[in-house]
């Protein structure tokens, strides 16, 4: 298939480009090296070696042990996992606590949950996407078997005060799950000192590839397995490991752990760049999410009266790749459920546009982003029935 070379690619929130460096290190596994690291023979034990360093290179990135890396497919498995041990392993506790802003990976779990007679509390934000933390403590009560709550918002890049949550929960002594998918890498994750139970990392969104994922489980927490069958992971996760990508992950946590205060800098200079030159030439939009404590790499802008899926093809016609939220719910045309939680107008929250960015981007590209958005939203909203709406 023949894509184009040319592509900008300002979706990094979806998935990223694999870095060049994954790629050479899993090469040899999908070669000579092939063997299945639980065997027992001296050419699976190679293999098994390399299962080793990919998870102490995975525990390095997030300051924890490597017997408290389990390996997943994904971070949904990883999410999903935690709510299926937590719940599992306390059964008398039929109370859970989430936001409405999780990705949906957490969302459909809560509702199963509630559909199995659980009682879910749905923690609301204010319009900079921020939670209440009184209402969080509030709302733990002794029957609450689980409190899961993002580290940083996939659409509008806010970054939770995932310190001073830990804090709350622990002194409830309740169990905390954070899915960190979109923080790692872009913001410090030292399990040394924040006191989670279950923690979700996923392999695509730091430059390695699709399908690896971890979950992070700290000693001492119970734990029931989400795929039950063979010794694998320490018995915490069965199935054949994936080498292959276990290296590439591996790879991309140390790539991601020695570049990240150097890249955080270079991210957050180029996506105010984005922000300033799209708010002095385009009037009626607004940035959604805390600008104090949010994501270096993330952007989410509205334009009032556009339909943000014209924008989105728009875009792409000059080769311009962006989202209007997260790729798990793509294809709707309802608004953003983070930005209605947020209370964001509708003839905004319908016209939002997410630009993420990563370690490939240049300043060229989003020069070029501003030069065309312009044109972009006046053409749509020329012909737009939301201006009608004003």
């Amino acid at each position: 298939m023949d894509f184009l070379s040319d592509v900008i690619y300002l979706d990094n929130n979806a998935t990223t480009k694999i870095a060049p460096e994954v790629v050479e290190a899993m090469l040899p596994a999908f070669g000579p090296q092939y063997g299945n690291a639980s065997s027992m023979h001296t050419f699976g034990g190679q293999m098994a070696r390399c299962l080793d360093h990919g998870r102490e290179q995975a525990a390095a990135f997030i300051n924890a042990d490597p017997d408290e890396i389990i390996f997943t497919s994904c971070a949904t498995e990883a999410d999903n996992a935690a709510w299926y041990s937590a719940t599992e392993t306390q059964p008398d506790k039929r109370h859970v606590i989430t936001t409405k802003v999780e990705h949906s990976a957490n969302l459909a779990y809560g509702h199963y949950l509630e559909d199995k007679g659980y009682e879910v509390t749905w923690l609301g934000v204010d319009s900079d996407g921020q939670l209440d933390l009184d209402e969080l403590d509030r709302s733990i009560r002794p029957d609450t078997a689980l409190v899961s709550i993002m580290f940083a918002n996939n659409e509008t890049g806010t970054v939770f005060p995932i310190e001073k949550i830990a804090q709350i929960v622990k002194s409830h002594g309740v169990q905390l799950h954070v899915d960190a998918v979109q923080a790692a890498g872009k913001e410090v994750i030292d399990l040394k000192k924040l006191p989670v139970d279950y923690l979700a990392v996923a392999g695509h969104k730091i430059h390695a590839p699709k399908g690896i994922g971890m979950l992070y489980l700290r000693r001492g927490t119970r734990f029931r397995p989400f795929i039950k069958g063979g010794h694998q992971e320490r018995g915490r996760r069965a199935g054949t490991e994936n080498v292959p990508y276990i290296i590439g992950f591996g790879k991309a946590c140390e790539l991601a752990a020695t570049s990240q205060a150097q890249e955080v800098k270079r991210l957050a200079a180029m996506r105010d760049r984005l922000q300033q030159g799209l708010l002095a030439a385009i009037p009626d939009c607004k940035i959604n999410g805390d600008q104090k404590h949010r994501l270096p790499n993330t952007l989410n802008i509205s334009f009032e009266a556009v339909e943000g899926e014209a924008l989105l093809l728009q875009l792409d016609q000059y080769g311009i790749c962006a989202s209007s939220g997260s790729a798990c719910t793509s294809g709707s045309l309802e608004p953003s459920h983070v930005l209605r939680a947020m209370g964001v107008p509708f003839t905004f929250a319908h016209g939002s546009v997410r630009f993420s960015l990563s370690r490939y981007n240049t300043q060229a590209e989003i020069d070029r982003v501003i030069e065309v958005m312009p044109g972009i939203v006046s053409n749509l909203r020329a012909i737009s029935p939301f201006a009608r709406m004003k």
